[in-house]
């Protein structure tokens, strides 16, 4: 008995759904579309054949990327109708582990770069918790604040920074507790950076 996948088009079975999934190599991302039944017809078209898309299917599924909405019998062939699981992704520095920027080395409060390798390691961080929480079926306990300000001078930025410091220093004393039985330990990130113009994309 045979076996052959295809992604749902119709868009509309929640907000994991997407258009279609087309094959890694090729270096596409879920969201690109490809038509719902690949079938018989896919070597003639130029695509690839089912038992190529079966096993990068079979690879993002096991990824948690996309997952099976339902099966159907066609004769003697097993039609598994996948989605995708998000209507959009981020991609984790882990994929490139070799050129991932490292936040451990050279550490600079003062440095672009290490301020990009933090972000980076919080990806990846978050991204793993997510995934850990979504099959545990929990939620992740984070905490955020987003905000603009504009300051007068370098000066200022340079003090604003100094006092934000030490705030955060005062709190962490106060709060942290290396001996509490059952607490976990939190990541604790600050950034500062100037703004970015959408339009020129300059900073």
């Amino acid at each position: 008995m045979g076996e052959w996948s295809h992604v749902r088009r119709d868009g509309d079975r929640g907000p994991g759904s997407r258009r279609g999934i087309a094959g890694p190599d090729q270096g596409q991302t879920p969201g690109r579309a490809l038509p719902a039944r690949l079938g018989h017809h896919a070597g003639r078209q130029g695509r690839p054949p089912p038992a190529e898309i079966n096993y990068h299917l079979k690879t993002l599924e096991r990824h948690g990327l996309v997952e099976l909405v339902e099966e159907r019998r066609k004769g003697n062939v097993t039609e598994r109708v996948m989605r995708a699981t998000a209507s959009s992704y981020v991609i984790s520095p882990r994929a490139m582990a070799g050129v991932a920027p490292d936040p451990s080395r050279a550490p600079d409060r003062l440095s672009a770069r290490w301020l990009l390798a933090i972000a980076a390691r919080l990806v990846s961080d978050v991204g793993t918790l997510i995934t850990g929480a979504a099959k545990a079926r929990k939620r992740v306990a984070t905490f955020a604040i987003d905000g603009q300000v504009r300051f007068a001078s370098a000066a200022d930025r340079a003090a604003f920074a100094e006092e934000l410091a030490t705030a955060v220093t005062t709190l962490v004393s106060k709060y942290h507790d290396e001996t509490a039985e059952g607490g976990r330990t939190h990541r604790v990130i600050l950034a500062v950076h100037p703004t970015v113009d959408p339009d020129t994309q300059e900073s």
